[in-house]
């Protein structure tokens, strides 16, 4: 009860409960206090039923929101276990590309080397045809008189044949590694080219999926901040709407006080005619009174008495409605002249027809129509206008 306004409730509460201990403190006074609290209870009503309906929205987004932060949890999941297993995949492939990579560059090394050496041994296999080819123009026999011996002509003859043959051997060998290497290579580079080309799709769509879980994630975090936020409100409202119906507790205890001592003086005893000429058509406490309720105008009092209790005119007239109307049920309107009608809700029973006199029975006490229980709604009206009935009882 620290809340000023609750506190200022009970404190009207509580001195209208002492002012009405006193006889002459009953009245027009007394009516209109209990009339300002019963306008009072009408919009605290509205509040808390409107604060309900917020929690009921309330509630039904944050359901909305677990439910959708559960899925997002299961889709992060699995995108999760297909993330690694793109990731471990790439990581393979990567080291894949890296060992191509490196093996082409050896082998491009060793073609450099095998070009080069295979050139060496080309110049010097011409450099050896040529001296061969100078000295073709001496005879064998020529080079046997220079020989001091067989043994020695055997020797030179031989010599030149064979750094000859060496030379084209490694020539040839040279020329068959260089095309060795080059194939090898050109084998290297179209394995690298589509390990290349695997590694970027793979990538790529390591990428993707690297991409759509973070959106997800990001999803789930704004819904998350998003159901805290509505849970916030949730509590608050809760919380308001609790201190909302302890106020209306005590103006209802207080309202309730005000009508007991009304009726207890006679104010609704139905054995009194007030200044404006009525008297009460049923003797009870009234339950709801005139005024905004439920987001709607209530246009009369709602007064609490027994199915089948008799209603009374509240004043002599005549009778311009008898029947069925609606959410009024069983209705009587009563035109009393110079612009002043009363009417008669929910009625059980119908008695009454053409004129009648103050006092005289016109029907019974129900609950038909649009009414939850037995009770008498009663309006006055001035000119067609509903007007607090308070007022003219």
């Amino acid at each position: 009860m620290s809340d000023p306004r609750r506190l200022i409730l009970l404190v009207l509460a509580a001195s209208l409960a002492v002012s009405l201990g006193v006889p002459s403190a009953l009245g027009q006074s007394a009516w209109d206090k209990k009339h300002s609290l019963d306008m009072k209870i009408s919009g605290l009503r509205d509040e808390i039923a409107r604060a309900k309906q917020k929690e009921g929205v309330l509630s039904t987004e944050i359901s909305t929101a677990s439910s959708r932060i559960g899925g997002l949890e299961g889709d992060i999941g699995a995108l999760t276990v297909r993330l690694t297993a793109l990731e471990s995949d790439l990581a393979v492939q990567r080291a894949r590309l890296a060992r191509l990579q490196a093996r082409f560059r050896e082998q491009t090394r060793n073609l450099v080397r095998l070009q080069r050496d295979h050139r060496i041994a080309l110049e010097r296999l011409e450099a050896r045809l040529v001296q061969l080819y100078e000295t073709s123009d001496a005879s064998e026999l020529d080079v046997l008189f220079q020989s001091g011996s067989l043994t020695d002509l055997i020797e030179q003859l031989d010599y030149f044949s064979v750094i000859g043959e060496q030379d084209k051997s490694i020539s040839d060998r040279l020329q068959r590694l260089k095309i060795d290497m080059h194939d090898a290579r050109l084998r290297t580079a179209a394995t690298k080219k589509d390990v290349a080309k695997a590694t970027a799709v793979l990538a790529r769509k390591t990428e993707e999926q690297r991409a759509a879980r973070s959106q997800l994630i990001a999803q789930q975090s704004a819904l998350a901040a998003a159901r805290s936020s509505k849970q916030s409100m949730l509590a608050s409202l809760q919380t308001q709407r609790e201190e909302d119906e302890e106020d209306l507790a005590a103006m209802q205890a207080a309202s309730a006080a005000i009508a007991a001592q009304l009726q207890g003086s006679g104010g609704s005893s139905g054995s009194g005619v007030s200044a404006s000429g009525l008297i009460w058509p049923v003797s009870g406490p009234i339950t709801s009174g005139f005024g905004w309720r439920w987001g709607r105008m209530h246009e009369g009092i709602d007064i609490s008495a027994g199915c089948g209790t008799p209603i009374r005119a509240a004043a002599a007239g005549t009778v311009v409605v008898a029947g069925w109307m609606g959410g009024y049920g069983n209705l009587v309107v009563i035109d009393h002249g110079n612009g002043l009608a009363t009417a008669y809700a929910h009625q059980s029973a119908i008695y009454a027809s053409g004129s009648v006199s103050q006092g005289q029975t016109i029907g019974a006490v129900g609950s038909t129509g649009n009414s939850t229980g037995c009770h008498l709604h009663f309006e006055v009206r001035v000119n067609g206008s509903p007007v607090d009935p308070l007022g003219y009882l």
